[in-house]
């Protein structure tokens, strides 16, 4: 008799989750989806007004940049002002929410959905991501389901990041640990960052 149990992929069973009405999904998939995501289509406005046609709630201002992949856009919302940068993907099961001003860059890779390891169905969890005013989860970092960057908080480039990072921290590495304190300059400050 094994002292460990195996993983019985046979037995998931992912019944209890509602991602939304079949001729929706459908839709999205085969229609939707690869015109947003595609690389020859140059007009943010029409990504922005597709993903609000299949149920996002785009904020104004907002720029997406072709290759960015949304899961589910009726579990998608923005604020005002937001940079969506190319190739990012959005593998939302449930909500992912942004606020205001928000920068998700190059490569992003924002996951709400996970396994339970420790059952041997291999069970589904899921749960949201919020990024809050400011924030910006730079190239290649990956926010992982539950993932909450508080207002004006930095995920560096490459950085794993699961949990709450509060407001106006910066965190980098895998897993991603507090580097040190966002400063925003003032009014004064030149294009390079440094004040005048």
């Amino acid at each position: 008799m094994s002292l460990h149990p195996t993983v019985q992929l046979k037995k998931y069973d992912n019944a209890w989750y509602r991602p939304g009405a079949f001729w929706k999904r459908t839709a999205w998939f085969l229609i939707g989806e690869p015109i947003v995501a595609s690389h020859w289509l140059p007009s943010s406005a029409l990504r922005v007004l597709l993903l609000r046609a299949f149920g996002a709630t785009i904020g104004t201002g907002v720029v997406i940049k072709p290759g960015v992949r949304v899961k589910y856009p009726w579990f998608f919302a923005t604020g005002n002002d937001c940079w969506i940068g190319e190739a990012c993907w959005i593998d939302n099961l449930t909500e992912v929410r942004l606020g205001n001003d928000v920068c998700l860059s190059q490569g992003a890779y924002v996951c709400t959905g996970n396994h339970n390891w420790t059952d041997p169905a291999f069970g589904l969890i899921v749960r949201p991501v919020s990024c809050e005013d400011g924030s910006w989860a730079a190239a290649k970092c990956i926010l992982l389901p539950g993932t909450v960057l508080q207002r004006g908080a930095i995920a560096a480039a490459g950085s794993v990041v699961s949990g709450t990072v509060p407001a106006f921290h910066i965190v980098a590495g895998n897993p991603a640990t507090y580097l040190r304190e966002r400063v925003i300059a003032g009014p004064a400050a030149s294009a390079d960052g440094m004040h005048s």
